[in-house]
Parts: C-alpha cells; sequence; structure tokens
C-alpha cells in the first residue's frame, strides 16, 4: 500500500500565501493586458482567487496579525483593480496597479525562496 505524505503545516501554509500571491498578481495582469483576461474566463478566475483567499484565511485563522494582513492585502488590490477598470484611462491608476504588482513579485520571489529551503530540510 503506498504510503501517504502530508506536507507539514509551514509548508502547506507557505505554498498557498504563495498561490494566494500569485493570483493576486494575476489579478493585477488581467486588468493591465487583454490577453491575460482572455487566457482564462472571469468567473473562472474570480472562482480561483476566492478559494484560495478563504483557504489563507482558513489557514491563518489562528494567526491575527498574518491573517488581518493577507486579508487588507486583497482588498487593497482588489479596490486598486476596480478603481482601474472603472477608469482605466487614469494614468495613475496604472501607476498604482504595477507598483503593486511589483511588491507582489517580491512576495512571491520571496515566499518561493522560502518555501524551496523548507522543502530541503
Amino acid at each position: 500500500m503506498p504510503e501517504t505524505y502530508l506536507d507539514p503545516p509551514h509548508i502547506t501554509i507557505t505554498e498557498t500565501l504563495l498561490r494566494f500571491y500569485v493570483f493576486l498578481g494575476q489579478y493585477i495582469d488581467r486588468c493591465l493586458d487583454m490577453e491575460h483576461r482572455r487566457s482564462l474566463p472571469e468567473q473562472e478566475f474570480q472562482q480561483h482567487l476566492a478559494t484560495t483567499h478563504d483557504q489563507v484565511v482558513s489557514l491563518l485563522a489562528t494567526n491575527r496579525v498574518v491573517k488581518n494582513k493577507a486579508e487588507a492585502e486583497f482588498q487593497h488590490v482588489s479596490n486598486l483593480c476596480l478603481e482601474y477598470l472603472a477608469h482605466p484611462d487614469l494614468p495613475e491608476h496604472q501607476c498604482a496597479l504595477q507598483q503593486e504588482r511589483e511588491t507582489l513579485t517580491v512576495k512571491m520571489l520571496a515566499l518561493s525562496d522560502l518555501l524551496a529551503v523548507f522543502r530541503s530540510v
């Protein structure tokens, strides 16, 4: 019988946070680039984002500080995207999205490196 292996909680949490930030980055990409929007129907993308958001909230339920930070990031990106989509002609909205995308990229790189370290030990 094959042995079932479950990742330790810190690996599961790190993977889920990484996936969460990837989806937030994709949300911004979908606003800024029509090709990204065509890659996956909006309803399906929003479902994946909501599911990942719910997983993050659930996994971080015992750590209110980090959970609140993740929730604030989710709300911030959502608001930026909605503002941009309502007024795509305003350069400050595009600039704000691009800056947020850069921030998310740094977070994704850090989480990816951390995940690699966790898996190597």
